[in-house]
């Protein structure tokens, strides 16, 4: 016995109302770390079912993009991060904004270019803008890849980054 047409109407009592935030904890399994332009979104694009915008200019990406990876033992999020660029963690470049989604990765995919004028200083900015935001994030994994082998002279800028690297492990590759 459901009333669906009801012939009467109650008294309407005051509601009760509050703000909530909410925010997400974890974006993606492995987030896409590093300058704007050392191809970032050519290599989620590369691995995963996502076409990102990408053009030859700095800052294409401006939202993070997350896209699915499919492999024979599973699945996983990887997300494509808006670039970080020096003093980040004061604001510049969207800086804290950006920096807040890696924070909600479980993983960092750090891209350095060997197209840039000095992989290494890349390399190091990068996380010290990490460190400057919130040293937790240097507790992360890290994986180092170094992006852009087809171009001229990148085998001798990568020789020289994992010589400065010391004991960490660079992965070379060619995202396009």
């Amino acid at each position: 016995n459901k009333n669906k047409a009801p012939d009467f109407a109650e008294q309407g009592d005051l509601g009760e109302s509050f703000k909530v935030k909410v925010e997400l904890q974890v974006l993606a399994d492995v987030g896409l770390l590093g300058f704007p332009s050392v191809g970032k979104s050519t290599f989620i694009n590369a691995v995963s079912n996502t076409k990102v915008k990408t053009a030859d200019y700095p800052f294409t990406t401006l939202s993070p993009y997350l896209g699915m990876v499919r492999f024979d033992e599973g699945e996983f999020v990887v997300a494509d991060l808006p670039g970080l660029i020096e003093n980040a963690h004061l604001g510049v470049g969207l800086g804290i904004q950006f920096l807040r989604h890696i924070e909600r990765c479980r993983v960092l995919l750090h891209i350095v270019s060997m197209d840039s004028e000095d992989p290494f200083n890349d390399y190091q900015t990068i996380n010290r803008e990490l460190m400057m935001y919130d040293e937790e994030l240097l507790k992360k994994p890290q994986i180092v890849v170094a992006n852009k082998m087809d171009i001229e002279n990148a085998d001798e800028k990568l020789k020289a980054f994992k010589k400065q690297l010391g004991d960490i492990k660079v992965y070379p590759i060619s995202a396009i």
